[in-house]
């Protein structure tokens, strides 16, 4: 109890500390003395380090949610976004018009290709006439694959053929895949054949997919790919969205990606690149709750190329409702093109965690004046762009708040000119607002733009009211809420006004 009672001095410090009272009870005193002093104590050094490895694992997960990235990932603009629903939805109709789950090889990688994942070409082939002429087109060496709206894994059935150099071997292929099929009686399966060039780098294989779990809904599974996948068995799982440090944990908790970072002579693989191909397949599996299971296997991974090689899309029953996801995705819905009075062109959307950047470049324009008005206090620049206050407008979830953006794209070049915030307010069904536009955005239609936007918002997200308040001599923004309908109500003991919308 001596040592326990010692102990006891340090229980507000910083650091953790763990004690391993080995002795049962002849130590039992001595451990209710730690335990009052919130110290925790264990019967064994293996149950301390333990828990103590748990909250590490913790505590590094969630600097990586928050941690800013290097690279960042693109995000779609309403044009693109059409685009790609005009083409994945052309083909989900399809199979499901045609009451089939599965789709084929060619339609799993068009719709891959749609969110930016590069896929081999890949032509389809009815008969061995067909089948060289493809070949011809591609250029050799070749590889063939059967074509099979019923048949998902080709290799289990006698269905890829590698390394064909010239015609002659391209039709021998072609037979030898259509008698495996009626030796195995399902040549009623045989719709023909995908042809697709023979990529020969020196890289790695990996498997890049999505699965249905009954309590999650939706997870991601990367690992080490290829035929031997099941035998190798080096997988992890998460939960999507993705952002880009996000995808880069789950790599790190492979075996395969010690290799992929360059071992013995060999240099790393295009990390930067693969972890946006990550964040693209995640936005794919969220944005299309029709899509069940996905598999890319493999997915060849090099020092300067990534390219899908094979791809498997399996669908649910079509039906309303499908199942949820563990966390909600990007709100595309909110992502809109627009122009300000002076044809300036910007897209208005919701803030993504990679933004962080922008936004704290998107402060040093900001005059004094309007940080007031937003704030009701003056702000020191380095408080506005401490990562802590950041991550508190970047990393948000979108089902208790949306925080939208406004951003300009001039050669490539991203800037954020505008930031308008809606909160769900708790233990109530209303939502409260913000706005803040860079100075010499001013009187170009641009915050009006922005709180219709969040109106909007408020009535998707079924609030009752959307209220906020603002200084009273912040005339321009009170005639912009009165010509939107608002209520204006003067609080001249906290020298406030309030208003409110009710929706």
């Amino acid at each position: 109890t001596a040592v326990a009672n010692k102990m006891k001095e340090f229980s507000n410090i910083d650091k953790p500390i763990f004690a391993a009272w080995m002795g049962a009870k002849s130590v039992a005193e001595g451990m209710h003395i730690l335990s009052k002093a919130n110290i925790p104590a264990f019967e064994y050094p293996d149950l301390a380090c333990r828990a103590f490895a748990y909250m590490w694992a913790y505590t590094y997960n969630i600097m990586g949610i928050y941690e800013t990235a290097k690279v960042h990932a693109k995000i779609a603009s309403q044009k693109e976004i059409r685009k790609q629903e005009n083409i994945i939805t052309y083909i989900i109709n399809k199979a499901q018009g045609e009451n089939r789950e599965i789709l084929d090889e060619f339609e799993s990688k068009q719709i891959l290709k749609a969110f930016d994942i590069p896929i081999v070409e890949t032509l389809i082939a009815k008969d061995e006439i067909e089948a060289t002429q493809c070949a011809n087109k591609i250029g050799y060496p070749i590889v063939l694959k059967l074509y099979s709206k019923e048949i998902t894994h080709k290799s289990d059935v006698g269905g890829v053929k590698l390394n064909l150099h010239d015609e002659n071997e391209v039709k021998i292929a072609f037979f030898e895949i259509k008698k495996s099929l009626k030796d195995l009686q399902k040549e009623d399966a045989f719709d023909g054949v995908t042809v697709q060039k023979m990529i020969e780098a020196d890289g790695y294989e990996l498997i890049l997919g999505s699965t249905l779990d009954s309590d999650f809904g939706t997870i991601m599974v990367f690992g080490t790919g290829g035929t031997l996948v099941e035998v190798y068995k080096d997988k992890a799982i998460a939960l999507p969205p993705l952002t880009i440090t996000l995808a880069k944990r789950l790599m790190e908790r492979t075996k395969i990606y010690e290799a992929l970072k360059g071992i013995r002579g060999k240099k790393s693989v295009d990390l930067d690149n693969l972890e946006k191909i990550l964040v693209n397949f995640s936005n794919l599996i969220t944005q299309y709750p029709q899509i069940k299971e996905c598999d890319i296997n493999p997915l060849l991974v090099s020092e300067d190329n990534i390219i899908a090689l094979d791809a498997r899309i399996i669908l649910h029953e079509k039906r309303d409702i499908y199942p949820k996801l563990a966390i909600r995705p990007y709100p595309l819905e909110y992502v809109i093109d627009t122009k300000l009075k002076d044809g300036t062109e910007a897209t208005i959307r919701p803030i993504y965690p990679d933004d962080e950047p922008l936004v704290r470049e998107f402060y040093k324009d900001v005059s004094e004046k309007s940080l007031k008005e937003q704030y009701f206090k003056a702000l020191h620049y380095d408080e506005l762009i401490a990562h802590e206050r950041l991550i508190r407008i970047c990393f948000i979830d979108y089902d208790r708040e949306i925080t939208l953006v406004a951003e300009l794209k001039k050669e490539n070049i991203s800037e954020i000119i505008a930031i308008a915030r809606f909160t769900k307010l708790k233990n109530s069904e209303n939502g409260f607002f913000s706005l803040l536009v860079k100075d010499k955005y001013h009187k170009k239609g641009l915050g009006k733009q922005l709180l219709l936007n969040i109106i909007k918002i408020a009535k998707a997200e079924k609030r009752d009211y959307l209220i906020s308040q603002m200084l009273q001599d912040n005339l321009a923004m009170q005639n912009l809420c009165k010509s939107l309908g608002f209520t204006l109500q003067r609080d001249e003991e906290k020298k406030i006004i309030r208003i409110s919308l009710k929706l």
